[in-house]
């Protein structure tokens, strides 16, 4: 049977013991109903929806996003036509969110009453922010794909479609801390915690010792420092996985990637996220206490060996570096140590005075290649940036540009740093517009 057509439990636990995936997609988004236990399913969506049934209607955890909604409501009603009684919602972010227009019309069409909308009282004004901030966050969810920001010099368009759809339903019962609901017989403690986002909700399931966990479990490494995104808590993600162990938790239901069961696997996956954020964490405030800089804690602190080959810590989304970034934000400020950074001149005039004592951009170009050449891709970034800066509409600057940010997108691992060097490559391929170019250093570059 095709991998991503077998039962995500036997997956899950063949993944879990064996240490590997081998190939073995863990975060799938066929759209499929599985019941995996009597009365609970999921949809294995874009982020998952979980259903439980009761004797009042079911109770759904999220509702995946704006174009996941329908297809997740229409394999909910291949398996069950009770009512959609209540809908959780773990955090506001639109991948679970998105999709509860679709819930809210299916109600409609029965003749059912409206779902119960239930969540954390931060979602509303992450909703607030999200309007108020609307074409930010629609411009940053675009690069962190890879696409283009809208850059008016360059010509590029601005018309970015609404980044909260107007078909997402606001929650009509939000709580602070905790809330106990029964439902048909069946009761769920609505717990909060900080991690991923400040408004996220996890599911204790008593009966069946099962944790609905949200984003707090995601078989990839935490996204607990996502550069373009407010602040995130990876200390409190870490209590958070604690708290859920000492809960009793023997099941633990994912919004993405597949379902834990099991107590022994539960406290090898749980134990292991918390270890990573915890000795994350911990390394990033020594060196904070000793006075190091946020350059030299980034360029020391690294996640134990035992840890980084993982397969439910893999850093394909968000990375370490990134988590350790968020430590130094949340207790450190936005200054990064360096003097020259808290009130600094302009980078084009800086960058232009690098150019004068190098001699010509040329100069510049030439170096960031060799740099790149020699496998020091970083350094080379730095430099084709400078030459960038200033000169902006510099053909050879940006057809270097563009390379160096493919070869980097190539070597990278996770999707925000594949993304945003996507972006940067493909911001150049703009300013000299060689399609052909344009395909030939991306095949060099990926190979």
């Amino acid at each position: 049977m095709n991998d991503e057509n077998r039962h995500p439990v036997e997956l899950s636990n063949e993944v879990i013991d064996s240490g590997r995936v081998d190939g073995q997609p863990v975060n799938r988004f066929n759209q499929q109903l599985t019941e995996i236990d009597d009365g609970i399913a999921v949809v294995e969506s874009f982020s998952h929806c979980w259903i439980q049934k009761t004797e009042e209607g079911l109770v759904c955890v999220d509702a995946s996003g704006p174009q996941a909604g329908t297809a997740v409501v229409e394999s909910i009603r291949k398996w069950s036509a009770d009512p959609l009684h209540t809908l959780i919602y773990t955090h506001g972010h639109i991948d679970h969110v998105g999709g509860s227009g679709a819930f809210l019309s299916d109600s409609k069409e029965r003749k059912h009453n409206s779902p119960n909308v239930v969540a954390h009282e931060g979602v509303l004004p992450r909703f607030d922010r999200y309007r108020k901030t609307d074409g930010w966050n629609s411009i940053i969810n675009r690069r962190q794909f890879g696409g283009i920001r809208p850059i008016a010099n360059f010509g590029l368009g601005k018309a970015l479609p609404k980044f909260l759809p107007d078909e997402v339903v606001e929650p009509n019962q939000t709580y602070r801390d905790e809330l106990a609901m029964t439902v048909g017989g069946w009761d769920f403690e609505l717990r909060h915690a900080r991690g991923e986002t400040d408004d996220h909700t996890w599911i204790w399931d008593s009966k069946n010792k099962a944790v609905f966990a949200g984003d707090f479990v995601t078989w990839v490494f935490p996204n607990a420092g996502n550069p373009q995104k407010v602040q995130r808590y990876p200390i409190e993600w870490a209590a958070a996985m604690r708290d859920m162990l000492d809960a009793g938790a023997e099941k633990i239901y994912p919004a993405h990637g597949l379902p834990i069961v099991g107590r022994s696997r539960v406290e090898q996956v749980l134990g292991d996220i918390a270890e990573a954020l915890e000795h994350l964490a911990d390394a990033t405030l020594e060196l904070m206490n000793e006075g190091a800089t946020l350059d030299q804690i980034i360029h020391e602190v690294d996640l134990p060996e035992h840890l980084k080959e993982k397969p439910w810590l893999a850093p394909q989304y968000d990375e370490p570096e990134f988590v350790v970034r968020n430590v130094y934000r949340q207790f450190g400020g936005w200054w990064d140590g360096n003097a020259a950074n808290l009130k600094p001149a302009p980078q084009a005039q800086v960058s232009q005075e690098i150019v004068q004592i190098a001699g010509s951009v040329e100069v510049l170009i030439d170096r960031a290649q060799e740099v790149a050449e020699s496998g020091d891709i970083r350094l080379a970034c730095h430099l084709i940036e400078i030459a960038v800066a200033a000169e902006p509409f510099h053909e050879g600057a940006h057809r270097a540009r563009a390379e160096i940010y493919w070869h980097r997108r190539a070597a990278e691992r996770s999707l925000m740093s594949k993304g945003i060097f996507a972006s940067a490559a493909r911001e150049s391929e703009v300013v000299f517009g060689d399609e052909t170019d344009q395909k030939s250093m991306r095949s060099r570059s990926e190979k």
